[in-house]
């Protein structure tokens, strides 16, 4: 293994660790926005529609410009124009210019989500062993710093605007920095799976054009758990301390570690879930991680206590934590001659239920408590539970790493 690579790894964790951060920023500083914006639960949920669609652009532009002109390209560009657009929510104070805030934010973020994820797909298949739960993991340390930070400015009583302007310049200069890092192209089918099996490599090259059109089906199974997994994941992001602050009454600066429990639990399940992987299998994390969400998210609706709501966003956490990168995986080996389509398919669709997430439960704030809105999120997580064994079939690739010596 080469110092390139290697280099591409670290450089890899960055940026998802940026992109964590960033989103994380605007996420903890939701419930000062809504105050100062003036608006409520619900149209909050309307206007964070347009961060979803703004994202769902960004993901359908970046996926064209990554495939022409090369993750290394992409990947910093999107990051400075993320970070950049970070300090734009915090300074609206009309419900219209919040609404082309997010709009604009949303495309930067969903820009950086499909670069760095595509990048990471190459990272791994060079590698051969997974790592994907590893560069997740990072997007949740991310989310970490940024809950630690956003509740040291709101303890200190500075302005949304003021922590998300320094948190975005901070941004743009790791964006630049570790640009060089990056992998310069796309590696082959061959380049990646030569090394471990040749005739594998061929095989997968030759590969029938019916068995291939016989996976698509079973890639947007894929796609349709990874929407429901991500759309439970939005909601945490953006629910979770307005459920502290307006459901139980705790301030807002305790509020923020509501989030910030609920990343910490993703970020210590995504470390692990590499090594569980290979002892269980990846059926096994996507099953019991989704049915330890529904019991989690459970605890969430109903308890009065916010020490137990908290114990309750920390299991959730830690459910959903290998849920995502056993998806991204399983798609990506599916069939080795199109891994990027089948990665981008399953990624975005998901991505689309992270950012429709939360509006799906302001949506329902309409008729129902907040607390009460997270019935859907149990459900959602009970259903991915029973349809964990889509990864039936994949499972031969975890066999497959587990006894090749990586």
């Amino acid at each position: 293994m080469n110092d390139s690579l290697r280099g591409a790894r670290v450089a890899t964790f960055v940026y998802f660790s940026l992109c964590g951060t960033l989103m994380g920023t605007w996420v903890v500083n939701i419930p000062a926005i809504e105050e100062r914006v003036g608006i409520s639960h619900a149209t909050l949920g309307a206007l964070l529609v347009l961060l979803g669609l703004g994202a769902f652009i960004g993901m359908q532009v970046a996926g064209s410009l990554t495939d022409r002109l090369g993750a290394r390209t992409v990947v910093p560009a999107t990051a400075v124009l993320c970070s950049a657009a970070l300090v734009l929510p915090g300074l609206p104070r009309e419900p219209w210019t919040l609404a082309a805030a997010l709009l604009v934010f949303g495309f930067c973020n969903g820009c950086l989500d499909v670069s760095m994820n595509a990048h990471a797909v190459h990272v791994e298949k060079a590698y051969g062993r997974p790592v994907m739960s590893a560069f997740h993991a990072t997007f949740s340390v991310g989310g970490v710093l940024a809950a630690l930070v956003g509740a040291a400015t709101a303890s200190a009583g500075l302005s949304p605007a003021a922590g998300m302007g320094a948190m975005g310049t901070l941004g743009i200069v790791i964006a630049l920095v570790s640009a060089r890092a990056l992998l310069p192209a796309a590696p082959t089918a061959a380049d990646t799976d030569t090394d471990s099996d040749p005739d594998s490599a061929k095989e997968a090259e030759y590969a029938p054009a019916a068995d291939r059109r016989s996976t698509r089906g079973r890639i947007w199974i894929l796609a349709a758990l990874a929407l429901m997994v991500m759309l439970c994941e939005g909601a945490a992001n953006d629910w979770s301390a307005l459920h502290l602050k307006d459901v139980l009454g705790a301030p807002a600066s305790t509020a923020a570690f509501a989030y910030g429990t609920f990343a910490a639990t993703m970020t210590i399940g995504r470390l692990l879930a590499d090594r569980l992987v290979a002892r269980f299998s990846s059926m096994a994390i996507l099953r019991f991680g989704a049915a330890t969400a529904a019991v989690g998210i459970a605890i969430v609706t109903v308890s009065p206590w916010m020490w137990a709501a908290f114990a309750g966003w920390a299991l959730f956490g830690l459910g959903l934590s290998g849920c995502v990168p056993q998806l991204f995986s399983a798609a990506g080996h599916a069939d080795p001659s199109a891994a990027g389509a089948n990665v981008s398919r399953v990624a975005g669709l998901g991505y689309v239920g992270m950012l429709a997430g939360p509006a799906v439960i302001g949506w329902l704030t309409h008729f129902v408590a907040l607390n009460h809105a997270f019935v859907l999120l149990i459900l959602l997580c009970a259903i991915t539970a029973v349809a964990a064994g889509v990864l039936r079939t994949g499972s031969g690739r975890t066999s497959e790493m587990a006894h090749s010596g990586h």
